[in-house]
């Protein structure tokens, strides 16, 4: 499977794909005025402690104060379980405590308002919330991820060969200081003990000047950045699976060789400048599946097709057959459809970066061995997904019930905003509708005033129609209030606005 890395930088902005076999899985875009917080460390102060919710407030320096639960909070007298995760989402095998937690631990047990306290932003803002924060801190690198609050060892789930998995464990396990857990990254497979020792100690030195910076820091001020979205890439994503990297930028491919000179100096001959006239996304067909990635409704290679919806609590996904008629029975076509449906929601879903609750609204199907079919090869497109999903089964109406983890915002809500003029709803008052209002408004005002006559002020369009199917309708109506309507336009007024004065 050939597998691309290409980076689109500019001084504005920072677009990131990852490209599988010419199809864009990942897309990341970070843009100067609105930088990422996710990996960031911040001395903060809790602000507001909420027991109803075991949860608690702290201000961190931004617009909105970070929220931070209970179970993300760490205490010297208190362990709790712990999952190991990348900063890219990716949760991996939980940590199992000889210490079990102790039922009943309350958040006002731990924090108290005005304490301050270190977190990491674990979750960037989305929408109206503020940033997600937790207590266990992780120090991501190349190879390893440092858990400065555990003594754990965990192995990344994506290396499936045992012996693989047992040799790197051993291999932290003599080489850490024993106050410090690690995990192996998925790129450390094949590293040897001097990769692994030296990228300890780097992680080791980083968090000691953490936490000298803490200890000195203004309260709320940020004592560690997270690396800048080019080097977050190359550290992340460009593995062995990566057959090309390609920058369109000549600063930040230097940046990106530097970067692999110290931590995988083997990868340098797959790192490319690219020198064209024409738009990297262009050339690669990335700028045409950004823009399919925003459409609601995206058809199928059999001509059905799947529409998505995203809504505050959810997103709702329906699979419909459209042009497809099938070859043989009713049944089978449907099974196709849903079964494409799947590959092309699991790679939507990927893209998008979709998270939360999702809900898929198959075409019914009556054989219970079909919609087990449609359950398994969902199940199944999901494993590449780097982001946790768990996925209900198929229920008798056809539904499908998942999640998937949420760490940044989606796409569309990132690269578009709601529509000024419907204000997100999706649809108008129909031209209609708002002169029936503007009648009922009119017969108010003839009640309430002695003039002779009544303005209308209205959009242009709406004023076309009363004057045109509405007309009948409007004479009617200054007959039965005994007054004359005069219709004026006006080109800044919303379609559903209107004014009524006396004239």
């Amino acid at each position: 499977m050939a597998t691309e890395l290409i980076i689109n930088a500019r001084k504005h902005e920072i677009r990131i794909a990852l490209v599988e076999n010419g199809a864009v899985v990942e897309f990341h875009v970070e843009r100067s005025a609105t930088g990422g917080l996710a990996g960031n460390l911040y001395l903060g102060r809790v602000v507001r402690v909420l027991p109803g919710m075991q949860a608690a407030f702290v201000d961190i320096g931004h617009d909105r104060a970070a929220f931070l639960y209970v179970s993300d909070v760490y205490d010297h007298k208190q362990e709790f379980e712990q999952l190991l995760r990348l900063e890219n989402g990716v949760e991996e095998e939980p940590i199992v405590l000889e210490k079990p937690v102790e039922p009943g631990f309350q958040i006002e047990d731990l924090l108290h308002e005005g304490q301050e306290i270190l977190v990491q932003v674990s979750k960037e803002p989305l929408g109206h919330k503020g940033a997600r924060v937790t207590s266990h801190v992780s120090l991501p690198g190349r190879h390893l991820v440092l858990m400065p609050t555990t003594n754990r060892i965990g192995v990344s789930r994506r290396i499936e060969d045992e012996e693989e998995r047992r040799r790197l464990r051993e291999t932290i396990e003599k080489l850490r200081p024993a106050e410090y857990g690690f995990i192996a990254r998925t790129a450390s497979e094949g590293a040897g003990p001097e990769v692994i020792k030296s990228e300890m100690e780097f992680l080791k030195r980083l968090w000691q000047g953490i936490q000298k910076k803490a200890a000195n820091a203004p309260v709320p001020s940020l004592v560690h950045q997270e690396l800048d979205p080019t080097l977050r890439a190359v550290r992340d994503l460009f593995t062995a699976e990566v057959s090309r990297l390609i920058v369109d930028n000549e600063a930040e491919y230097e940046k990106v060789l530097k970067f692999i000179e110290t931590f995988s100096p083997g990868l340098r001959s797959s790192v490319e400048l690219y020198k064209g006239r024409e738009p990297i996304f262009d050339v690669s067909g990335v700028e045409m599946e950004i823009a399919r990635a925003l459409s609601k409704k995206v058809w199928l290679k059999s001509g059905g097709y799947i529409v998505i919806e995203a809504t505050e609590a959810l997103t709702s996904i329906d699979v419909n057959t459209g042009r497809y008629v099938g070859q043989h029975n009713l049944e089978e076509t449907i099974l196709k459809t849903n079964i494409e449906a799947v590959r092309e929601i699991a790679y939507q879903l990927r893209l998008r970066n979709i998270g939360g609750l999702i809900v898929i609204d198959f075409i019914d199907m009556e054989r219970e061995a079909n919609r087990e079919k449609v359950f398994s090869a969902l199940v199944e497109a999901l494993r590449r997904d780097k982001s946790k999903t768990k996925v209900l089964p198929m229920s008798e109406l056809g539904l499908i019930e998942m999640t998937r983890k949420r760490t940044r915002e989606d796409i569309d809500r990132l690269l578009r905003e709601p529509c000024f003029y419907c204000q997100g709803e999706g649809y108008l008052l129909s031209k209609t509708s708002v002169c029936h209002e503007a009648f009922l408004d009119l017969e108010r005002e003839a009640m309430a005033t002695s003039a002779s006559s009544l303005c209308l002020t209205v959009n242009p369009a709406i004023k076309e129609m009363l004057l045109d199917e509405e007309r009948h309708d409007l004479e009617e109506l200054e007959l039965r209030i005994g007054k004359r309507v005069i219709i004026r336009a006006e080109d800044e007024l919303h379609l559903e606005e209107y004014r009524v004065e006396p004239s």
